[in-house]
């Protein structure tokens, strides 16, 4: 669960960049919700592989 509630902040995290990035067109802001998206989606694939491996164990 440790994991989700990670996945949860870095998606705060990276909506306020992107709020940035669209509304005030900060290009290091776009920087680092490109980095934020990249580490979202290792985090989320870490989650399924999770949830994958406590299902298969029971």
């Amino acid at each position: 669960m440790d994991k989700f509630t990670e996945l949860k902040e870095l998606i705060q995290q990276t909506e306020e960049d992107a709020q940035k990035f669209y509304n005030n067109k900060v290009a290091a802001a776009g920087t680092r919700v490109r980095k934020n998206m990249q580490d979202i989606k290792k985090l989320a694939q870490d989650i399924r592989l999770e949830i994958q491996e406590i299902k298969n164990n029971g």
